[in-house]
């Protein structure tokens, strides 16, 4: 985020994400956690039901929805910027990630057979969902239940991550598929 170099301005933006702070934490009560310095230059929406914890120093950009019954853990320093999380059972994000307008859910909402379709949910529709530190998701990406994406990898724009995601990859495409590995020095 830019540094705000007029005083006056940056204790009024310092004001202001104090105020949104506060009102979100009224708002949603004891199924919002907030690390300080939380900013938001954007909108969180929480969905009846979903418990969310959100790290340290962390950005809220554009309109972040937060849907299900389960628990988001956000680490620090991570950038949510327009994206879905849907919820059932447990989506962990690292630190330092950039999770941009994408969808990302632990369950697939349905039972597959037609018979079940509209029963609640058999436990194999929901598994979940965990992206390590430094990742980073590009828009329109899908990362579906039981997914693991590893520290440091890409997720590319539009990609659909059905399987595990290995560490420090780039991952492109539907299904996604490796197309990039970052060497020790990168």
């Amino acid at each position: 985020m830019r540094k705000i170099e007029n005083p006056v301005l940056r204790a009024g933006a310092l004001l202001l994400f104090a105020y949104r702070r506060a009102w979100l934490t009224m708002r949603y009560g004891r199924r919002l956690q907030l690390g300080p310095g939380t900013v938001f230059t954007g909108r969180l929406v929480l969905g009846r039901g979903v418990r969310v914890s959100i790290g340290a120093n962390c950005r809220i950009g554009k309109r972040v929805l937060i849907t299900g019954r389960g628990q988001v853990t956000v680490g620090n320093d991570t950038l949510l910027n327009g994206c879905w999380i849907g919820c059932e059972q447990k989506v962990d994000i690292g630190s330092f990630c950039l999770i941009s307008d994408c969808d990302i859910a632990d369950t697939a909402f349905h039972n597959l057979s037609p018979r079940l379709r509209h029963e609640p949910l058999v436990p194999r529709t929901v598994a979940p969902v965990h992206i390590g530190d430094n990742v980073w998701i590009g828009a329109r990406s899908i990362v579906l239940k039981g997914v693991t994406i590893g520290d440091d990898s890409v997720v590319g724009a539009g990609t659909v991550v059905r399987e595990d995601v290995p560490p420090r990859v780039v991952v492109a495409g539907n299904p996604a598929a490796i197309v990039k590995q970052f060497r020790d020095d990168e």
